[in-house]
């Protein structure tokens, strides 16, 4: 069974400096439905404006993975990290016990468009960590490129819950197919078009997925950049 969750249906949250996207349950927005999928909690769209950002606030016992898509986010954090996530970086804080932390659109003029999402851990009261790879376009065309995983196998980021994050970018006509045998999956279109299983989604589309053995996806127009979520 593949549950289509349209772009248009997510949840909004707007700000002067901030427009979001909610998947699933968020701040102020609250829907029942969509209050998660198996251990995954949110999938945010985050456009922020130049010069602004999210001042040091504090999170715990959750597994954070930070997605930019255009411009530049800076990150500083309670534990010493320091770094710019840019475009093509897979950005994992876990939060553990306590973290505080601040994200901030260092220019002056471009905004900074990411994806923020949530994973619940398997494990409570883990010493907070923080870890940042990149993965190019080349990296993931035409193929799914792990970027999260319990383990860290293939060069991914390590998470604390029993889940595998892929991302693919695939150009018109390519196709690839995976296994998820008694698994299910998300998948969350972040641009372009594609078909999964003859179904057609397109940007900022998500979809959750049960019951399938083998999921098959082709690009459509142009090229199309997707996340998917193996999950328990």
């Amino acid at each position: 069974m593949i549950t289509l969750r349209p772009s248009e249906a997510r949840g909004r949250g707007k700000l002067d400096w901030l427009d979001s996207y909610f998947s699933f349950s968020f701040s102020h927005y609250y829907d029942p439905a969509h209050i998660n999928f198996s251990n995954l909690r949110v999938i945010n769209e985050d456009y922020i404006a130049p010069g602004k950002g999210f001042a040091t606030h504090g999170h715990q016992d959750m597994e954070i993975i930070t997605y930019v898509l255009e411009g530049e986010l800076k990150h500083q954090d309670s534990i010493g990290n320091g770094s710019i996530i840019r475009p093509g970086d897979v950005q994992r804080m876990s939060a553990g016990t306590g973290i505080l932390h601040s994200e901030f659109n260092p220019s002056p003029d471009q905004s900074v468009h990411l994806l923020q999402i949530w994973i619940t851990p398997n494990q409570l009261g883990v010493e907070p960590s923080y870890e940042q790879k990149f993965f190019s376009t080349e990296d993931k065309q035409g193929k799914l490129r792990l970027v999260a995983s319990p383990d860290g196998r293939d060069g991914s980021v390590t998470i604390h819950q029993d889940a595998y994050v892929y991302a693919s970018v695939l150009g018109k006509g390519e196709t690839i197919s995976y296994s998820l045998s008694n698994r299910q999956a998300w998948l969350q279109i972040v641009r372009g078009h594609l078909t999964l299983n003859g179904k057609t989604f397109k940007t900022g589309d998500g979809a959750g997925i049960s019951g399938e053995q083998t999921i098959t996806f082709t690009g459509q127009e142009g090229a199309t950049e997707f996340l998917l979520f193996d999950l328990p």
